[in-house]
Order: C-alpha cells, then structure tokens, then sequence
C-alpha cells in the first residue's frame, strides 16, 4: 500500500491497481489539488474542498463516490462510515468517520471534526486502528492537543496529521509533535506500507510532505 498526501485532507491510497482517494479536493475550491484517477472517492464533508470527484476521474477510471454512513464493498476494501456531529464553518453538520480494511490493515479517517467524543458504536467499532488519519489545524477541527489526545485513545500503529495547511500551518504541526514527545518528523514523500512494517509500532507520527 503507497499513501500520497495531496493537500488539506486529500490523500490517495494505492495497493496493485486499486486506487482509493480521500477528501479530494473540488475544482470550485480556492486550495490546491491534485488530479488523477481513482477507483473509490470518500468524502467527509458536502463541502467544496472535500468533495472533488470530478479530479479524482480521469481517463478510463471513473470512481464510485462515498459521501455519506454506510457499509460498502468495492474491490475487497470494506468501507464502513460512521456520522459525526461537529461544527464547520459555524455551522452544524454531520460529518463522516470512515473505517477502511484492506491488506489487512483498518484505516481510519477522522475526517474534518473538532469532537473527540464519539458515541459507543463508533468507540466500537475503533478498537483495532493500524493508521490513523487526523486534523490538527484547529478552528473548524481539532487543535492539535485534542488530535493527540484522540490519537492516544485509540492507539493507532501510526499517525498521519492534516489539515493543517490553512489554519496553523508549521506551529499546529511543532504542537502536535510536542504533544507527542517528538521535536521534528522529517516529512516523507510517500509511505509504503506492508502489514508487516506495523510490527512493534505504537503512536509512530508520519508527516506527509503534499505533493501538489
């Protein structure tokens, strides 16, 4: 499994010829993207800056697009989602946690929450995360003192922050690396990942350098 981070809350997570995108972003959206082809689109919010399909499509793979709870099987990766009340952009709103198993890892997907309280089916169903996917900006999601804080309760292998671009930048960053006891991360262009590399992991923070 190759996972890329493509700005904000985009990341595209490749294992053979199967090509999962996360949060892409839109074309109507003032950030910038990446455009390639995908199999499956998540997204965790109707908002313009998570729900780019349409750069996600490209050449012959048009992808089956996730916006919302439910339980999915697309090309062997089980996909569950699960609603989250939060706030964005001062607004009420349901969000969507996903839960993604393939290769035999559980990826998890916070998605753009300012909570770390989740209901008894959701804490459930998190009891075996390998990855972990979590925004660290503050504002409209999590500051990064409540990211680790969620990080630590559900004892992911590995912590992949984002979100981070906009609001907080290097400082949400620096923070989130102190409140897990590190100084520096030295970003990575990509993460290749096998089930075996999680042996003896505990906590390990990745940081993805965007590739935009």
């Amino acid at each position: 499994m190759i996972i890329s981070y493509h700005n904000h809350e985009f990341f595209k997570v490749q294992f053979g010829d199967t090509i999962l995108a996360f949060n892409p972003i839109s074309k109507d959206s003032k950030l910038k993207g990446a455009r390639f082809g995908a199999d499956v689109a998540l997204s965790s919010l109707n908002h313009k800056d998570f729900t780019g399909v349409e750069n996600v499509t490209f050449g012959e793979r048009a992808p089956l697009a996730i916006s919302g709870p439910g339980e999915y099987e697309v090309k062997g990766v089980f996909i569950r989602g699960f609603p989250v009340k939060t706030t964005y952009e001062k607004e009420d709103r349901i969000a969507t946690l996903y839960l993604v198993n393939l290769e035999g890892m559980n990826l998890c997907f916070v998605g753009p929450i300012k909570t770390r309280e989740f209901d008894k089916n959701i804490t459930a169903a998190l009891e075996e995360v390998d990855v972990l996917f979590v925004p660290i900006g503050g504002g409209d999601v999590l500051a990064p003192n409540e990211a680790y804080k969620l990080a630590v309760a559900l004892e992911p292998k590995l912590i992949i922050p984002m979100h981070y671009d906009e609001a907080g930048g290097k400082a949400a960053l620096k923070a989130f690396f102190k409140e897990g006891g590190e100084s520096e991360v030295k970003p990575v262009d990509k993460l290749t990942l096998k089930i075996k590399d999680l042996e003896g992991k505990e906590g390990e923070i990745v940081v993805l350098t965007p590739q935009i």
